[in-house]
């Protein structure tokens, strides 16, 4: 998955202002501690970003 197609993933799931939030301020631990930047910053594939996302915010199957 490309990381465009993950912020726009993003913004579609919880809309534009919030999205960015999430992406620059939320810290997962199924991303060892880190933010979504800071793990696409270290290399972590947006996809596996996307799944972590999406099991912490219960973001049902058919929209993953």
């Amino acid at each position: 998955m490309r990381t465009t197609v993950f912020r726009r993933m993003m913004a579609e799931e919880f809309g534009s202002v919030r999205a960015e939030t999430l992406v620059r301020d939320h810290v997962f631990s199924g991303l060892d501690g880190r933010t979504v930047e800071q793990a696409l910053d270290a290399g972590v594939p947006a996809k596996q970003i996307w799944q972590v996302v999406c099991a912490d915010f219960g973001i049902p199957a058919e929209r993953r």
